[in-house]
């Protein structure tokens, strides 16, 4: 369809030619005996006329970026071509200029011992163009043909669930390796079939992914359905097998000998048609009890299943229950530890309290047992006048009492007037008949000698 329009595109921009052949000449494919011709070529000058300026035919220019979808990756196994039947002495480089004029080449192999060769364009596109404009290409007496490369590194999925799309299939892939398209398969209304195609960008990947996935079991939502995975048949459905590809065998000559009719009843060639008509329609019986069997054991197990997430769900909360209560009761025991520890800490504080307020009316108490009463008169008199009355005493240790009374002296002293024969607190006798106080045992010098008169 792509070579169509491309051609179509050509033949419209050179329809005011005067001769219109040149307009086929350019939308055939370039390639010739001698190599391609060079894209921009300039097409040879027609014979001068009044209108030659504005008639002479021109070749189209196109951008090669404007056959690149949005969002397309480039240079994938998509875009790989196989091209058969070469000649042997072709060259690597007149293999590039073959394929020139559709844009940069990834991935360039021939193989000039059996006449083959591969080559990765950008896009799918480029490609379809290529290989519709150059399969069946004479190149030195021998038509090559072109094919899209088996694509290796693709599987196919199944089992999936309704909520995976295209985008899902990819991240979950993508851990194996680099996913060059990944698609979920729909039908005509765009409902999806469950089943879906991941191609990868080396065989590698997908060999690891296909060994993950048969091991183990890959979820690609929260449902519990594994994805199966399994190598992608390959089909050619776009080119078929051409009458001139088909091998001319004494079998195809046999076959061949009567056109396409219908059998005639009674016949020998109606009785075994309708024995294969009767085989084909056991077949298909038995694919469609196959089929629904498989389907009412998917409808039980998917019930199952939902019941048996219930359970696990329920299960689930009570378990969560139970660790709830197990930790709210581990947090009660703490508390009340700590409520403890806090009560016995403030026992011991008001203990300690009451233990410091006891010692402090102790103390108290103790002061005021020591401190005289308000009012209370000492017997004895002061240290200083107890000196000075020692002075006054004679070398005996006796007062003298020759003196002359003083009343300065005696005013001296705040307090009443003494008697001279009162009693000293620690000294005992009465005074003499000559007015000397009794003082007892003479006063003893510091030499413990008696003094004599």
């Amino acid at each position: 369809m792509a070579n169509r329009s491309f051609k179509q595109d050509n033949i419209q921009n050179n329809a005011p030619s005067p001769k219109p052949q040149n307009a086929k000449t350019n939308s055939e494919s370039p390639a010739v005996e001698d190599g391609p011709a060079t894209e921009g070529a300039a097409t040879p000058p027609s014979e001068p006329g009044p209108e030659s300026g504005a008639a002479e035919p021109r070749e189209m220019t196109l951008d090669l970026k404007s056959f690149r979808r949005p969002g397309e990756k480039a240079f994938t196994q998509r875009c790989r071509l196989f091209v058969g039947n070469l000649p042997t002495d072709l060259t690597e480089d007149d293999f590039k200029k073959l394929f020139a004029k559709y844009g940069e080449a990834n991935e360039v192999f021939i193989n000039r011992d059996r006449g083959f060769g591969f080559i990765r364009l950008e896009t799918r596109t480029l490609a379809e163009i290529a290989k519709a404009e150059l399969d069946g290409t004479v190149m030195k007496n021998r038509a090559i043909r072109v094919r899209f490369a088996t694509h290796g590194a693709a599987l196919t999925v199944r089992n999936l669930s309704p909520a995976v799309s295209n985008e899902l299939l990819e991240e979950a892939f993508s851990q194996f390796g680099p996913v060059e398209k990944a698609i979920v398969v729909v039908d005509d209304r765009g409902r999806p079939t469950g089943r879906g195609i991941v191609e990868f960008a080396s065989k590698p990947a997908a060999r690891k992914a296909l060994e993950r996935c048969a091991d183990g079991a890959l979820l690609l939502t929260g449902s519990p359905r594994p994805a199966v995975v399994e190598p992608t048949e390959q089909f050619d459905d776009e080119d078929g097998l051409p009458e001139k590809l088909l091998q001319k065998s004494a079998q195809y000559h046999k076959e061949r000998e009567q056109p396409p009719h219908f059998a005639q009843p009674g016949t020998f060639e109606f009785e075994y048609s309708s024995r294969w008509k009767a085989l084909e329609e056991m077949e298909k019986q038995q694919r469609e009890q196959v089929e629904r069997n498989i389907r009412e054991a998917r409808e039980k197990l998917e019930a199952e299943m939902e019941a048996a997430r219930h359970e696990h769900q329920l299960m689930m909360m009570r378990q969560d229950l139970m660790r709830r209560q197990e930790e709210l009761r581990r947090l009660e025991e703490l508390r009340n530890q700590e409520l403890q520890k806090r009560k016995q800490i403030e026992m011991r504080h008001e203990e300690e309290r009451r233990r410091r307020e006891e010692e402090m009316m102790r103390h108290r108490e103790q002061g005021d047992m020591r401190r005289p009463p308000d009012g209370f008169k000492p017997n004895y008199v002061d240290s200083r006048e107890q000196e000075m009355r020692m002075g006054d005493m004679g070398p005996r240790g006796a007062v003298n009492m020759g003196d002359a009374y003083n009343p300065a002296a005696t005013n001296a002293n705040q307090g009443p007037p003494q008697m001279m024969g009162a009693s000293v607190p620690g000294r005992g006798g009465a005074p003499g008949p000559e007015g000397a106080a009794n003082m007892g045992a003479p006063v003893m010098p510091d030499n413990a000698g008696m003094v004599t008169y």
